[in-house]
């Protein structure tokens, strides 16, 4: 009896000691985590009596704000054109559906449920006053965010724009997007979620998973150069197609004599494939990591780093296409405004970012995100000969359909073959002003052709509003 007693006692006392040991580590590790997550019901409790902070664009315009009748408000979301145009970065916050985006990962700013809002919070409880959030100011801009979903014209894809020399994120437009002021009813949620084929919930800029196609030779470039494989003006010949390993890539054309600047103003693939494959698959993802590529820059709403073949897969042929941006290789267009960002930026890749300020309601800031370096991806030299190539192709290359009259652009072309018999997603990667870079854009469009003919002028209008702005 005694013997079963202290059986007992060490099993009741072991069950204790693990339950205290897991609750501490929910508190201590999982506790901020669990806090921030947007299916928490004791946020949803504490939000119904706050008035949730408003977020704003770059210029002051209003994006999302709370409408306060009585007790109760209503989270309305900016609508223009018939677009919420803002629906994947701001996300949604919904009683029935949880939070995402912005309003997930800055929930507790925005309610001002900080450590930073006790003293406000307390004064609040004395007072019987209504507590209000915090604000957030971002780096988007609401006129270029329109266009460029505007300009992909309802069709899949995203557009990224960026400032090189700050990091700032001036545009984040995935297409097609979605009603955010509608989330809340069942049948609009059951609908977005049954659109496979759209996949209207899916942030294509951020979360996109993509084969590059030829906007990844300005990567390969880097690595070529920097491993000095060749010089830039050593010459290959170009028949049209290459065989590597015994198997044959075709290019879009005979290119006959090509060296760095035209291989890259005329999207050569048999230049970076047979250059690209005297690389070792180690120096090949170092420089995939350089760039940033693999990387998931924490920006507030859900990211996708990019991937490589594995294992098995990486045998010669492979080497060779992934060169091209083609093979296993899928990248996010956020990703390959990055990439550009380092060219555009003297090999200097800036932290990226979207929200600006937090402040307080009377406007006073609480943080301000200071410009920071993120990676050094490539020598200023290498950067300056990719660049050159770049500007040839606006001037005289595949993507002569994103200059602007007056102006020098740089900029690079992709076409990326898919699966099936569809037609091959439509790439643009570039900057502008080409002599003093203040904005950089990358582009996709979905099966829709030709990167040249059907992504660059949708940069052209970008570049345009951009610096007329």
């Amino acid at each position: 009896m005694t013997q079963n007693i202290k059986k007992l006692g060490y099993f009741l006392l072991f069950t204790f000691v693990t339950l205290i040991l897991y609750l501490t580590y929910l508190v201590m590790v999982q506790g901020e985590q669990l806090a921030r997550h947007p299916q928490n019901q004791r946020i949803a409790a504490q939000e119904a009596g706050i008035i949730r902070g408003t977020i704003y664009d770059r210029t002051g315009t209003i994006i999302a704000e709370t409408n306060w009748r009585g007790k109760q408000g209503e989270r309305v979301y900016l609508k223009q054109d018939q677009l919420t145009p803002f629906s994947h970065i701001t996300g949604y916050v919904s009683q029935r559906y949880g939070a995402f985006g912005l309003e997930a990962s800055y929930s507790k700013e925005l309610l001002g449920l900080t450590e930073a809002d006790y003293l406000e919070n307390l004064l609040d409880r004395i007072l019987n006053r209504t507590p209000r959030g915090n604000d957030l100011v971002l780096t988007l801009d609401t006129v270029l965010q329109r266009t460029a979903l505007n300009a992909l014209g309802g069709r899949r894809g995203a557009v990224v724009a960026m400032n090189p020399k700050t990091g700032e994120i001036l545009a984040l437009a995935s297409s097609p997007t979605f009603d955010a002021n509608e989330i809340d009813r069942p049948e609009v949620w059951k609908q977005l979620n049954q659109d496979k084929l759209n996949a209207p919930l899916l942030n294509r800029a951020t979360q996109g998973a993509y084969p590059p196609g030829s906007v990844m030779k300005i990567v390969t470039g880097a690595a070529i150069l920097s491993q000095q494989i060749l010089k830039p003006q050593d010459k290959i010949q170009c028949p049209g197609y290459t065989v590597i390993d015994g198997q044959r890539i075709k290019d879009n054309r005979s290119h006959n004599s090509v060296d760095f600047n035209k291989a890259i103003a005329l999207s050569c693939n048999t230049y970076f494939a047979l250059e690209g494959s005297k690389l070792s698959w180690d120096q090949f993802e170092d420089n995939f990591k350089k760039f940033g590529l693999s990387a998931t820059p924490d920006i507030g709403v859900p990211v996708r780093s990019g991937t490589l073949a594995k294992g098995e897969r990486r045998n010669l042929s492979q080497l060779a296409e992934s060169s091209f941006g083609q093979g296993d290789t899928l990248i996010s267009p956020l990703h390959m405004a990055l990439a550009c960002s380092a060219i555009a930026n003297n090999g200097i890749i800036m932290k990226p970012y979207i929200v600006k300020e937090i402040r307080k309601p009377n406007g006073k800031p609480i943080s301000v995100t200071e410009d920071s370096l993120w990676l050094t991806a490539t020598d200023p030299e290498v950067a300056k000969q990719i660049a050159q190539g770049m500007v040839a192709a606006a001037k005289w290359g595949t993507a002569t359909a994103a200059s602007i009259k007056g102006l020098e652009v740089a900029g690079k072309t992709g076409t990326a073959e898919t699966q099936g018999n569809s037609l091959p997603h439509a790439w643009f990667v570039g900057y502008a002003p080409a002599e003093n870079p203040k904005i950089v854009v990358a582009v996709i469009v979905e099966k829709s052709g030709s990167g040249g003919i059907i992504a660059a002028p949708i940069a052209r209008e970008i570049f345009s509003m951009a610096l007329a702005r």
